[in-house]
């Protein structure tokens, strides 16, 4: 297996409150692209609890469409992708059939040349990891449904209490 800095390690253990929320097997980008917005319409058709935040909707499905592309295009079919409700989290697990090659973000590359979805989703879930079961590779990540926003998102830079209005020029 080669490195990878992504972490091996285990998905969070769900409990008695974890629900499916979908299950999917695309095999190309256009049925991941399908497979998608059947997860949003499950969202907005009942699958998202009360609490969860629309940010916390987007976080999940731009995480879905980053693992599932990078299993369709780096992985060996077929892809199955899950997306489970475990308490305060969305649990999205990604697994192919390439239980050999582990996920490896690029590092110092040109943003235009792709390859930047696992450091994203690394930067926008609560944790994120992967592991191998029965021989598959699952990448999974998990993403807090009550967060509105991601931590790191930029701040408006003005402060607190001004107005917006400009000065007239003098």
């Amino acid at each position: 297996m080669t490195a990878s800095p992504w972490a091996h390690r285990a998905p969070p253990v769900r409990d008695t409150r974890s629900g499916l929320v979908g299950r999917w097997s695309p095999g190309t980008l256009a049925e991941l692209t399908l497979s998608r917005h059947a997860l949003g319409v499950a969202l907005r058709g009942g699958a998202r609890p009360a609490t969860a935040a629309e940010g916390a909707v987007q976080r999940l499905l731009l995480a879905f469409e980053e693992l599932t592309s990078n299993a369709l295009r780096h992985g060996r079919l077929p892809v199955e992708v899950t997306v489970t409700r475990t308490g305060r989290s969305w649990l999205l697990e990604v697994s192919d059939a390439a239980g050999d090659h582990a996920p490896t973000p690029a590092a110092d590359r040109d943003p235009a040349l792709g390859g930047l979805g696992l450091p994203l989703v690394a930067r926008i879930s609560a944790a994120h990891g992967w592991t191998v079961v029965g021989g598959r590779k699952v990448v999974w990540a998990s993403l807090d449904l009550t967060r509105p926003e991601a931590s790191d998102a930029p701040r408006d830079p003005r402060p607190q209490g001004r107005s917006d209005r400009r000065r007239p020029a003098r």
